[in-house]
């Protein structure tokens, strides 16, 4: 057998340079062996096996690739364009499949086809010449400014646009040869990167540098601005969805017949129709913001509707409190449900379909326990049952429905294909016992439907034009469509993309629930977890996510993973401009200024603010003669490395005067130190270095409002925690640390839950709900960015 599919091989291979494939892409193609025996029978239907001209071999192949299989029934008319060279150019190419695929199966006007196709039209090089000046004169003074970081790509599209049916390569020839004349040989300043002027205070974290200095080079491209443009229209929904290969040979492609998508288009009036469906049993995390985004934020572009869908067929893990965390965490991501709807809703119409599938022969009531189902799933064998009479089943269904059956004696499963290679059709439970209530539909029913039958279903139902969700679901495509299929009902376009990994945390529903419930974090809002709680109770705002997300993209790249500093990133551009700045000393060490009277004070001017020069932008400090500096900002022995105070050594107090240290206080031990004696300058005439926050007493005697604050970092050491059998142990000891008594100035007295700021040299914080009246509580959201500032520097 070996022999024989090498044989085979080669001949393909052979057959595949005739054409002019590159040996390299002719055995890839073999490796593949959907696209060989595509691209072998287009080479046929062509009548090409001879060999041809590179220019239409590569045509070919990606006819083989691409064409739609809703319309193979023209496929060999278009060949004969390709190969008459009619169609020679991709641009050509890809109109012919637009059309055919809007086309389908039904006869087409030979007239339109070659008008949408360009066929007939001859581009002359004067004429990309004479187009490409004008793109040039009109984007002349940019072209200058820039000179070769120009993006190219959009003079190229610009030129296209003008000109869809211009051969590509003498356009990029004409346009390169315009750069060189209107700019001459490249200079070392094109060649080196732009820099972007930094404020010491705002350098970008590392995860996103480059992708900043790459977006200076040029627009980004239209994916970029709207990530949406990748789905398509609702009326498209024509085209074949998928092929669903069997173990006979046959293969099922699925597709919305032209009737049932105007009954469709008819109720929907032709909007995108979306939804996001949490199941409710846990709260929702990050990665649920980019299902939102991906979800709520094509429709809102579209100006379509979103349900909020909870699939809920699982009751025991249900709780009306994650149901409720639900909608108000919708809300606070800042999207708007066009309906709020429960699979249980559907309860009675899943049922109804259930017993029509029966009917159909496509279902059947199973004896098999789950150990028995999972053994008979490996070996590939058919269930004892499944090829029992149709009445039979029809009435254990009902015996089911009416709880006559024992939990665990019965399950309806699907007649699929045993013998196929996707394990997603070997025929999957679509309804099981369980004798629990419902959180929604209360005791009514004793059958629940599983995920793999409700889901496509109420898809259906409620007309959803797009079925947008991550990759691990693709192998479920096959079931998905064959299920709407079996019972002749309309079929959504579904797209999966790639989740949401990030760094150093767990995005597992089950691991999360674990950790929660065996108190390795303080709840789901544990600001130590990625769950959306716990980000906002961290001081997060959901606009911050949702920049994050959009920055990531939808994508199709299921390996990746996202490191945590691009969240923080996005989290510290719009803290830096929302958040006022404040001073807290968070481990205070007590300094006397010896050449102030003890019972003076004064009030100065703090910015709240940075830039702004309005009187809001400002807050007044208390000023004594009894301040207070971090212990981190004081070292017994100095360096010319290090810019805190130390003795006989000057510092700048933020927003006040240079103090130099003129004595230090030492414990009984003669190491821990007490107090710091120092002398202030009122000229200001000392320009010292370093410059430390500090935080006075209001009045003589009177201490600092004290404060807790709770600094949180990774919640686990290594960057995929996953992965490793022994999850828990990679948990950091360190990743809460709480304050007891920091200080802070008076203003932060009337700081309210939720309330952020930026702590100077310190980070982001935020008032946490714990607060009481006799106590304010912070949470750190972020750190302030590597390298600047860091206390004890």
């Amino acid at each position: 057998m070996v022999g024989v599919k090498d044989e085979k091989s080669e001949k393909c291979l052979e057959l595949f340079l005739k054409i002019g494939l590159d040996e390299r892409t002719a055995k890839n193609t073999i490796a593949n062996n959907k696209v060989t025996t595509n691209l072998t029978a287009v080479i046929h239907e062509a009548v090409v096996t001879d060999g041809c001209d590179r220019r239409i071999g590569n045509l070919l192949y990606t006819v083989a690739t691409k064409y739609p299989a809703n319309a193979l029934v023209h496929r060999p008319a278009l060949l004969k364009y390709i190969v008459s060279s009619k169609i020679k150019t991709p641009a050509q190419l890809e109109a012919a499949f637009s059309f055919f695929a809007s086309t389908g199966s039904e006869d087409f006007k030979l007239d339109e086809f070659q008008e949408v196709c360009g066929v007939g039209v001859e581009v002359s090089t004067e004429d990309i010449e004479r187009t490409v000046k004008e793109v040039f004169e009109e984007n002349k003074n940019s072209i200058l400014e820039l000179r070769y970081r120009t993006n190219v790509g959009d003079l190229f599209a610009n030129v296209r646009k003008r000109l869809p049916w211009a051969d590509p390569k003498i356009v990029k020839q004409l346009i390169d040869a315009k750069m060189y004349e209107l700019l001459g040989e490249k200079t070392a300043a094109d060649n080196e990167r732009p820099t972007k002027k930094k404020e010491k205070k705002d350098k970008p974290a590392k995860a996103e540098e480059k992708k900043i200095a790459d977006d200076a080079h040029g627009q980004p491209c239209e994916e970029d601005l709207n990530p949406y443009l990748i789905f398509p229209r609702p009326e498209d929904n024509i085209q074949v969805h998928t092929e669903v290969p069997f173990s006979d040979g046959s293969v099922l492609r699925c597709c919305n017949t032209k009737e049932m998508l105007e009954k469709h288009l008819k109720v929907t009036g032709g909007k995108v129709y979306s939804r996001f469906p949490p199941e409710p049993n846990g709260y929702l995390h990050i990665g649920h913001a980019k299902a939102m985004f991906v979800d709520f934020g094509l429709a809102k572009e579209r100006g379509g509707c979103c349900y909020l869908r909870y699939d809920d067929t699982n009751p025991e893990a249900e709780k009306k409190e994650y149901i409720d965390h639900i909608e108000e965490i919708v809300q606070w991501m800042g999207w708007e449900p066009f309906k709020i709807t429960y699979t249980s809703d559907y309860f009675q119409d899943l049922y109804e379909l259930a017993v029509d599938l029966i009917r159909r022969g496509h279902a059947y009531v199973d004896h098999q326990t789950p150990e028995e189902i999972k053994e008979y799933r490996e070996k590939k064998m058919n269930s004892p049952w499944r090829d029992r009479p149709v009445a039979e089943s029809l009435k254990l269904f009902e015996d089911m429905r009416s709880g006559l059956i024992e939990e665990g004696k019965a399950t309806l499963r699907m007649k699929q294909d045993m013998q196929s290679d996707n394990f997603n059709m070997y025929d999957l439970i679509a309804y099981r016992i369980k004798f629990t209530p419902h959180p929604h539909a209360g005791d009514k029913w004793c059958i629940y439907p599983s995920y793999d039958y409700a889901h496509c279903i109420v898809d259906s139902i409620e007309n959803i034009t797009h079925s947008l969700c991550t990759l691990e679901f693709e192998t479920r495509r096959a079931s998905y469509y064959w299920l709407l299929h079996s019972l002749g009902l309309y079929q959504p376009y579904v797209w999966e993309y790639s989740r949401l990994n990030i760094s150093n945390t767990v995005m597992s529903k089950r691991k999360l629930n674990f950790l929660v419930t065996n108190k390795y974090v303080d709840g789901w809002d544990d600001p130590r977890l990625m769950t959306l709680a716990g980000l906002r109770r961290r001081g997060v705002r959901s606009t911050s996510i949702n920049a994050f997300v959009r920055g990531i993209g939808i994508t199709r790249s299921d390996c990746s993973l996202i490191r945590l500093d691009r969240l923080e990133y996005h989290i510290r551009e719009e803290l830096n401009k929302t958040a006022p700045r404040t001073m807290v000393v968070l481990n205070p060490l007590k300094v006397v200024i010896t050449n102030m009277d003890s019972s003076s004070s004064m009030h100065l001017d703090a910015k709240r603010w940075p830039d702004a020069q309005t009187d809001e932008a400002f807050y007044k400090v208390p000023f004594s003669n009894v301040i207070y500096i971090e212990h981190s900002d004081f070292r017994k022995n100095d360096s010319k490395d290090y810019y805190g105070l130390a003795p006989g050594k000057s510092v700048l107090l933020r927003y006040a005067f240079p103090i130099k240290c003129t004595d230090i206080i030492l414990a009984d031990d003669n190491e821990n130190i007490l107090e710091i004696r120092a002398e202030y300058d009122p000229s200001k005439k000392t320009k010292p270095k370093g410059v430390l926050h500090w935080v006075a007493e209001p009045s003589p005697g009177v201490a600092p409002l004290k404060v807790e604050v709770r600094l949180f970092d990774r919640l686990f050491n290594s960057e995929n925690p996953a992965e490793l059998d022994d999850w828990l142990a990679d948990l950091n000891p360190k990743s809460k640390e709480l304050i007891h008594n920091a200080y802070t100035e008076p203003s932060l007295r009337d700081a309210a839950g939720g309330d952020r700021f930026q702590f100077e040299r310190l980070g982001y914080f935020t008032v946490d709900k714990d607060s009481t009246p006799e106590k304010l509580v912070f949470n750190r959201t972020v750190t302030l960015k590597d390298g600047y500032g860091k206390v004890g520097r």
